[in-house]
């Protein structure tokens, strides 16, 4: 625990500016983001007598070991970088609302040839259309099929597209109507962009348009008396009707408003948001936040329009916003969401009638929100609280794990070795700090000596760390930064990168920066030991090491020769099992991964000088790398981009190479020919080519 005072600026020297600030701990983290009119008096505020301060606001002041800044010209400019650094850092000590789940959302891939519409989640995508967010996944597809017989917009996968166009025969919703057929040419693309343009105007709120024009058409229809034609639009207003059903009028005037509520006690706070257009509740979502700080209703508000709108441009952004409190002040805000929209906004409190009433709605789901998230968390908290303490009682630590890493190697008869390090904090995954490895010291299979290289690489990089930072300064000679150790993100984008790449000293997570009071390995005795000499040779003492054995679900220490044995109800023998399970499954992901990618390796690769463009090329040209290996050099030459140099080059390297043997589909017991247009697949797909064997011989020799 660090005294403030220690770090604490000298008098004068914090400019009396608009500006951001930033707190960090002793490995140089960012802890918190703040901004403030004026710098000066907004830090005063943090160092004085602790016994004066919030608890929330004593523990932050005195985990960090030091402060900066940054002046800038005015409160919005504030309000924007304290908002990037938020999100960049993401520090540990500032408002964080956190989703309870991931909302789908009603989206219109308005940026291809043929817009479709389907059911999206995650990281918004420039150039489509998205409405929503909406409760259930469901609920979308409800309001998509009503509609469809209104604007046949394209529904299906690119998969099925290119079949359908292949085949010249469209999916069942293009023979039932429910689809205009763009696939076999019944429309155009400019016709078809219109429909869907249509659909998205339908979605906005404008829909007394086409309900008037469906209506006159019927009219129409049914004075000429066409009666079938005017039945199907009979129906198709009906559809339309029932759709807009669906969401009821809130607000009379067709507003375009976002409405938001917040429930807060001295702990946590739940805010609650509603979503309307042309006066309809077109979506909902909620986040919850601890809070770390004494914070106000206002600035808890300030920080749900930051998250709510830092990514939003346009429309996503309403003409109005409704708040149950302004933030202090309102004017940079009102400006800064206005500089988002690219027109006024306008932020304010509702104070009589349908608003007020809505506003009192949300605020009831925001109440609601709170109790259940407490009643889940009260329950989560103790549990895993009770599992970190069973732990520590355990294994004789002074205090509990906070931070728990977990190795596990994984190969298949030796080849493809990689390893994996997963971290859980406070009991829970940290899946943004989980990184993987290759075995590079050696080849082969041994378990025992990869656990002791992955440890040793790992732990290297954090002694390299301290010394950079200043906080270790002895045995220098020992630390070698450049060991290549790999670092990758967590599921979903994972990514393979080497080398040291140890960034400047601007606060962003290092890979190997932060230490864990516990390192826990998959195996026994022989994987412990190789661990604890590993940091022995190191010269690090202070972290535990145990192992957790599959057999028996041992737990093993080092230099010890009997395991200690946690009851099978125990909640920390369960925690232990979940992080063992979880570094299993993602070192086996990576090692499945790099297993495929060397299958779908070609000859082709080793040709100097020959990118992936005219790689491709030369296979869509020749059909396989059998025929190309079979072809002359002024056949090759015919390849677009293809000189004699590079043919000739080719054509060499191909003679030198021998065929692989081929590889057998499991799934089918084909013999694949790798070289003769195998597809890429992923690794966990059926028919991934792999080495002969059966499926149940493979699981035995795979770990």
């Amino acid at each position: 625990m660090a005294d403030p005072s220690s770090y604490r600026p000298r008098p004068g020297e914090i400019p009396d500016s608009p500006g951001v600030y930033r707190f960090r701990d002793e490995h140089r983290r960012v802890i918190y983001v703040g901004k403030a009119k004026s710098l000066r008096q907004r830090l005063a505020n943090y160092f004085q007598d602790l016994a004066n301060l919030h608890p929330r606001t004593r523990t932050m002041v005195t985990t960090a070991a030091s402060v900066e800044w940054t002046v800038v010209s005015t409160e919005v400019e504030a309000l924007q970088l304290e908002y990037s650094w938020i999100k960049e850092y993401d520090p540990r000590f500032n408002v964080k609302y956190r989703d309870d789940k991931s909302y789908p959302y009603l989206a219109v891939t308005m940026n291809e040839e043929f817009p479709r519409v389907q059911v999206m989640r995650g990281h918004k995508k420039k150039g489509v259309r998205y409405f929503g967010p909406y409760g259930h996944a469901w609920a979308i597809r409800d309001t998509v099929d009503l509609l469809l017989r209104v604007f046949p917009v394209r529904t299906c996968s690119a998969g099925v597209f290119k079949n359908a166009a292949r085949t010249g025969r469209p999916c069942l919703l293009g023979y039932i109507g429910k689809c205009s057929a763009p696939c076999v040419g019944r429309i155009s693309p400019d016709d078809h962009w219109d429909l869907a343009d249509e659909f998205c105007d339908f979605m906005t709120g404008r829909t007394g348009t086409y309900l008037r024009r469906l209506e006159r058409q019927m009219a129409e229809a049914a004075d000429e008396m066409e009666y079938e034609r005017a039945a199907r639009l009979r129906d198709d207003i009906g559809a339309l009707k029932k759709a807009m059903e669906k969401s009821a009028v809130v607000l009379a005037d067709a507003t375009d408003a976002d409405l938001i509520a917040v429930a807060e006690d001295e702990l946590e706070a739940a805010v609650q948001i509603f979503h309307v257009r042309g006066g309809r509740v077109r979506g909902q979502r909620g986040w919850v936040t601890d809070k770390v700080e004494e914070i106000t209703t206002g600035a808890l508000v300030e920080h749900a329009l930051q998250q709510l709108y830092g990514e939003e441009t346009g429309d996503a952004v309403p003409k109005e916003v409704l708040v149950p409190a302004l933030p202090d002040p309102v004017e940079p805000v009102q400006q800064w969401l206005a500089e988002r929209r690219g027109s006024g906004v306008s932020l304010r409190i509702p104070q009589r009638g349908d608003k007020k009433a809505l506003m009192e709605t949300v605020q009831r789901n925001a109440q609601q929100a709170l109790v259940l998230h407490k009643t889940k968390r009260a329950s989560d908290l103790t549990t895993r609280s009770r599992a970190l303490e069973e732990i520590a009682d355990a294994l004789g630590l002074d205090s509990a794990p906070l931070r728990i890493e977990c190795y596990d190697i994984s190969h298949l008869q030796g080849d493809d070795v990689v390893a994996s390090m997963v971290v859980f904090e406070d009991g829970l995954a940290r899946k943004s700090e989980y990184r993987r490895f290759q075995i590079k010291g050696f080849s082969g299979q041994d378990d025992v000596r990869s656990m002791h290289e992955v440890i040793t690489r790992r732990f290297r990089r954090y002694l390299a760390e301290k010394e950079r930072t200043g906080e270790w300064a002895d045995g220098a000679d020992e630390v070698d930064g450049a060991d290549g150790a790999d670092g990758a993100a967590a599921d979903g984008g994972e990514q393979l990168t080497d080398g040291p790449a140890l960034k400047d000293d601007d606060g962003r997570p290092k890979r190997f920066a932060y230490p864990p009071q516990l390192v826990v390995v998959d195996g026994g005795q022989p994987q412990v030991a190789a661990a604890q000499r590993a940091l022995d040779e190191l010269g690090i003492d202070d972290i535990a090491v145990c192992g957790l054995a599959k057999r028996l679900e041992e737990v093993w220490l080092p230099r010890e020769d009997d395991p200690v044995v946690l009851p099978r109800t125990s909640e920390g023998l369960y925690l232990l099992q979940r992080v063992r399970d979880e570094a299993h499954r993602f070192a086996i992901t990576y090692q499945r991964a790099k297993r495929a990618k060397r299958f779908r390796s070609s000859p082709l690769d080793d040709v100097p000088g020959l990118g992936e463009t005219r790689k491709q090329a030369l296979i869509k040209h020749f059909g396989s790398v059998k025929k190309l290996r079979s072809a002359t050099i002024d056949q090759i030459r015919e390849v677009p981009g293809i000189g004699r140099k590079t043919a000739e080059t080719v054509a060499v390297a191909l003679a030198r190479s021998t065929p692989a043997a081929p590889a057998v589909n499991t799934a089918t017991g084909e013999i694949m020919d790798d070289e003769d247009g195998v597809p890429e697949t992923t690794a966990d797909a059926p028919g991934e080519p792999v080495s002969a064997g059966t499926p149940d011989e493979r699981r035995g020799q795979e770990r």
